[in-house]
Order: structure tokens, then sequence, then C-alpha cells
């Protein structure tokens, strides 16, 4: 964090340390989430969400050329920074990032159910094209107001996510313009190879270009992030042991289906060490 310096981030501005605590002095970000501020616009249009991905994709770009992979990129870390109109759009939360080097390979299938890429829940080595993949689900998101991938299921919903099943369902998206659903297709690409990059996300029309339609969707969109993620504020946490499990189950092909599993207070997922990347847990945080 001491190391980034971009107008979309976050900032660490000073460290204090005592006998007892260490105090983390972050740049004050006080506009607000991203989906509470698009429910109380009056107007939101396709190029309202185009600028939106445009800020996030050149601040990830930075990080990747940084060797930085955030991994938990998702709605509820995107910050306004200030309640202006024309505020820019911040990056935030940093917990779950990891710094990418030749000398060791990130493995640990960590991030936010949803929005967690393919390559990461078949608990394969992966790379910087977790986050172009998140950037994707969030895309989707703001074009629609509900999640690409959803079930109440765990395994159902990873299932979806790592076969990349979704669909651009009727009547939400018919006001939505082709370009817009080319620019998702290539971020929500299964393969990492081919997926697109930021760079290349950066160049595409939908973003560098005018494809962007200035249709007013904001009733659509705002009803459906009200109905679909009214349950975000309380669903803390998902039982790592039963995710794990779930995803054994998916490996061996297994369609059954054990009891759920309760879960746990969001005080007790476990975090990893610095420079811990163990491939055998699997955790994820809300």
């Amino acid at each position: 964090m001491e190391e980034i310096k971009h107008g979309n981030i976050v900032s660490l501005e000073e460290i204090f340390e005592s006998k007892s605590h260490l105090y983390l002095v972050m740049q004050l970000v006080s506009g607000g989430e991203l989906f509470d501020r698009i429910i109380e616009k009056g107007f939101y249009t396709e190029k309202d969400a185009s600028k939106l991905i445009q800020q996030i994709l050149d601040a990830v770009k930075y990080l990747h050329d940084m060797g930085i992979v955030h991994r938990d990129l998702k709605p509820e870390n995107l910050l306004y920074y200030s309640m202006d109109e024309d505020s820019k759009i911040m990056i935030s939360d940093f917990g779950l990032s990891k710094i990418e080097d030749s000398a060791s390979v990130m493995s640990t299938a960590c991030g936010t159910p949803g929005y967690v890429a393919p390559e990461v829940l078949a608990q394969k080595p992966y790379s910087k094209a977790v986050d172009c993949w998140s950037i994707g689900v969030i895309a989707y998101i703001l074009l629609c107001g509900y999640p690409p991938f959803y079930d109440d299921n765990d395994a159902k919903l990873f299932e979806q996510i790592l076969k990349a099943e979704y669909e651009f369902d009727s009547p939400y998206w018919d006001d939505i313009s082709d370009s817009a659903k080319d620019f998702i297709v290539h971020l929500m690409e299964k393969d990492p190879n081919t997926r697109f990059t930021c760079e290349q996300a950066l160049q595409h029309p939908w973003i560098a270009g005018d494809t962007a339609l200035d249709k007013n969707i904001h009733e659509s969109v705002s009803a459906q992030i009200k109905k679909n993620f009214a349950k975000s504020k309380w669903k803390q946490a998902f039982n790592a042991t039963a995710v794990v499990r779930h995803m054994r189950r998916l490996q061996l092909g297994s369609s059954h289906e054990g009891p759920n599993p309760t879960l746990p207070s969001p005080f007790q997922t476990h975090l990893p060490m610095p420079g811990e990347d163990a491939g055998d847990e699997l955790l994820f945080v809300c």
C-alpha cells in the first residue's frame, strides 16, 4: 500500500505503531458505496457504467503493471471519493491482495463467491487474470442490477462459475448494446489465457469508443439492485470447510448434496498469514 499511488485507489497515508497496536491512516473517502449512489441517481445510463469501469480498469492495470493482484474486486470495495455528482470511484480493501512474482505461484482460493474466477474454484494456479474476470462480473451487474451467477446452494453456484454459464436475460438486457455484451463476454471468458487483459479491455469500443448507449436504465437497474443485494449487509461469511467439501464433490462429479452447514460468525473466517498461499485452503469473504 505504501508503494501504490493512483488517483482511483485509496491510499495509505501514515503508519503509527505502539506497544499494542498498529495504526493505519487511510485516505478519507466519503462518497459512499457504488450501489447506494446508483440507487440514489435519477438518471443512469450505459455511458455512466462505461465511465465507472474505465476508471476501475485503469487502476487495476496500474496494479498489474506493478505485479499486484487485488483478488477481491467487488462492488462493496468500490467507493466514491466524495459526494460530488461527478466524483471519481476508488478501489479499496487490499486485505487479500498479493504481489505476483516468479518465485511464488498463487493458488489459494480466495475472494468473494459470485465474483471469483473459474480457475480459482478449480483450485488451479492462477494469475492477475482473476481480477479481469471480476471486473467483467461488476460490469454485468452495473448494466442489469443482478449477478450473472446466483444460487442459494454454494455447490450449484460454483458449478455455474466453473462452466462460465451466464445469460443476457430478457427483458433486462433488451435495451443494452451489443457492444456492452461483447465487452463482458471478453472479460468473463472461461479460459484465462484468452480473457481480455486490462489493457485490451481499455481499448474496447465500449470503453474507448462511443458505443455505450445514453438511454436511461436507472429504473430497471436500481430495482434489481435493491432486490438482489439486500442480503449483502448481513451475509458476512461462508463456511470455508464446507466450501472445500462442495468443491471436492464437484471435482469428483458427485451430485450428492449434504445438509446445509451453519454459517460461522464473520469473525471466524481464516485470513492467511503474510506470505501464506496454501493451495489446500479455500477462503471466501463477503
